[in-house]
Parts: C-alpha cells; sequence; structure tokens
C-alpha cells in the first residue's frame, strides 16, 4: 500500500453522525473484488439523484471538495456492516485521511490495512476542525504522522494518539502481509530446518 507520512489537503466537512459502510458504499456496488473503480460510487445515495445527475447540495458534488483528500466527520464513522470496499471507495476518489471522534472497530482496522489514516480528536477538536472544513478550498489541513500533528490553515495544532504499530505499517506502507514478506527468508529457512528434523510431515 501506498506510505503515508504528511499530507496537506482541502478538507471537507461532513457532519453527520453515524455514517455507516452502505451509506459510504452502498450494498449494489459490493459485487466487484477489484480495490479500484470504486470512487465514482462513493456516497453514492447521497451524491445523486435516481437518474445518476449529481446533487448540488452535497458537499463532495460542490467545487471546493471536489479533489478533497481528507474528511472531518461526526461521531461513529463507519458503522454497520464490516465490508472493506467501504475504505476501498474512500481510497479511490482520494481519501487519505479520515477525522473523527469515534470510528467502528472493523473499518478503523480496515483503513490502516489499505492506507487510509482515522484520526480520533476530542469533540471540541473536532468543532475546530469542522470549522476550518467549512471554509473550502482556500483553508487546507495538514496532517504530519510522525509527530502525530493536525495543523490548521491558521496555524493551530492538534496533537493525536495512534497505535505505534498502525503508526509504523502507515509511515512503511506495509500492510500484514507485506511485514511477513519481510521475513521471507526466515520463514524459508525455518521451512528447511523442519524438513530436516521432521521429514515425515
Amino acid at each position: 500500500m501506498e506510505k503515508f507520512n504528511k499530507l496537506t489537503a482541502v478538507a471537507a466537512p461532513m457532519p453527520l453522525v453515524n455514517i455507516d459502510t452502505d451509506m459510504i458504499i452502498p450494498k449494489q456496488y459490493l459485487k466487484t473484488i477489484q480495490r479500484k473503480g470504486l470512487g465514482k460510487n462513493l456516497f453514492a445515495e447521497m451524491r445523486y439523484n435516481d437518474d445518476g445527475t449529481e446533487r448540488e447540495e452535497f458537499v463532495l458534488n460542490q467545487p471546493a471538495y471536489r479533489n478533497a483528500e481528507i474528511l472531518v466527520a461526526g461521531d461513529n464513522f463507519g458503522c454497520g456492516s464490516s465490508r472493506e470496499h467501504a475504505p476501498w471507495a474512500l481510497l479511490d476518489f482520494g481519501v487519505r485521511c479520515v477525522i473523527s471522534t469515534s470510528f467502528a472497530d472493523i473499518f478503523h482496522n480496515n483503513c490502516f490495512r489499505n492506507g487510509i489514516l482515522p484520526i480520533e480528536v476530542s469533540p471540541e477538536d473536532l468543532s475546530k476542525l469542522m470549522e476550518d472544513a467549512e471554509r473550502g478550498a482556500n483553508a487546507t489541513i495538514s496532517i504530519d504522522l510522525e509527530a502525530q500533528e493536525i495543523r490548521g490553515p491558521d496555524g493551530g495544532v492538534i496533537h493525536f494518539e495512534i497505535d505505534h504499530f498502525n503508526k509504523h505499517c502507515l509511515l512503511t506502507g506495509l500492510d500484514e502481509i507485506g511485514l511477513t514478506m519481510k521475513k521471507e527468508d526466515k520463514v524459508a529457512e525455518y521451512e528447511e530446518t523442519r524438513k530436516m528434523q521432521q521429514p515425515w510431515l
């Protein structure tokens, strides 16, 4: 997966609470196992009318947020079913970071496995970041994963916590499989030793 270190980008405000995975990527788009191509269906039922035309009022259809790489969202983001298509759709659209006060556990873990940084902040910090995001494309937010800091357009800094293992994976661009493959030589060595010591297996 792509490494995540620093990101400076437009943040789209989505002040809804309980944005579930069916809202992120509706069930009719789950037939594919390809990670690419889902971005066009991100938030499809909120983003498009029944005839396929865009809803002008939806945030990601507004000119200032069409290229947003950060979402600032309400509490309990990613709840609902455990579909991994949700982070796939976000990433394919271009979103690399979601900021909220809380995330559903499975969605939270799936983000890290796909190169998306989910950041939990206090309600007070979220309110400030939501105000920053509502200022549009003229107000970008900067994220420094190494320093664990969010910097607003006015220079204010918010520190965030993150699990050490997940931070390492994002900084190095390695998921669990990638980390295992880094030890491929040791795995091969173990297998050869086992064959000699237990040839009947």
